[in-house]
């Protein structure tokens, strides 16, 4: 227990019960989840360009998200199948390693990168342009407008909201790959591709790599935030 005393600080703990308790929220809770959707179905797209090319990206109102791709090889649909929830658990990593190295520049440069490009190539739907459109003008003022302690507050809370999101929804997707193995979204997707690891197998893949991500970022001391 002293190893997790000295690896986090009071701040975070805050932080990530706040962000968790703000994505139950009704209405609310699912608006703010979509960054981490934003995140996960970028993660496919950038994969999918790398072997095929990307039709387009859907968001939807209950915070679920889809991205429609063509690829030309089996290993690029095998990478790209695979990519969404490692690449929203890395970024969840990777918001904090910016933040505790005082890269928030960076941060909210990624996070704004995301956003854009989405809503110039990708996202089509009338729900997804609303909320790229809505959470960047949003995003902007507070930026723009607020003081720098409200600046890094608000990227704290988006990375925690990522942090506990890329965690929640890997949980959820393991869950309905043991219930409903063919409704499993990436894991069912991953399962027909290999034919020999069943859909739960990879849903425990994608719930573990996520916790190794959250353990990783303990380890290596980025959750300890000055107050």
């Amino acid at each position: 227990m002293s190893f997790v005393r000295d690896k986090f600080s009071t701040k975070f703990f805050f932080f990530l019960v706040f962000a968790f308790l703000l994505i139950h929220v009704p209405i609310i809770g699912d608006y703010v989840k979509i960054i981490n959707t934003l995140i996960h179905e970028s993660g496919h797209a950038l994969i999918a360009l790398l072997g095929g090319n990307v039709e387009r990206i859907s968001l939807f109102m209950n915070s679920e998200g889809a991205t429609y791709s063509n690829q030309s090889t089996w290993i690029g649909s095998f990478f790209t199948s695979l990519a969404g929830y490692t690449f929203a658990s890395f970024m969840a990593f990777l918001s904090f390693l910016l933040i505790g190295k005082k890269k928030q520049i960076l941060f909210i440069d990624i996070l704004l990168g995301f956003i854009f490009l989405n809503l110039l190539f990708w996202v089509r739907n009338p729900y997804g342009i609303f909320w790229l459109c809505s959470f960047a003008v949003a995003f902007l003022i507070l930026l723009i407008k607020g003081s720098p302690g409200l600046r890094d507050h608000i990227l704290l809370l988006i990375a925690s909201i990522l942090l506990v999101d890329s965690v929640q929804s890997a949980y959820e997707i393991l869950i309905i790959s043991l219930i409903q193995p063919g409704a499993a979204g990436d894991a069912a997707n991953l399962s027909q591709l290999t034919h020999i690891i069943p859909a739960p197998l990879w849903g425990i893949f994608f719930f573990i790599q996520s916790l190794w991500f959250c353990y990783y970022g303990l380890k290596k001391g980025y959750y300890k935030l000055k107050n």
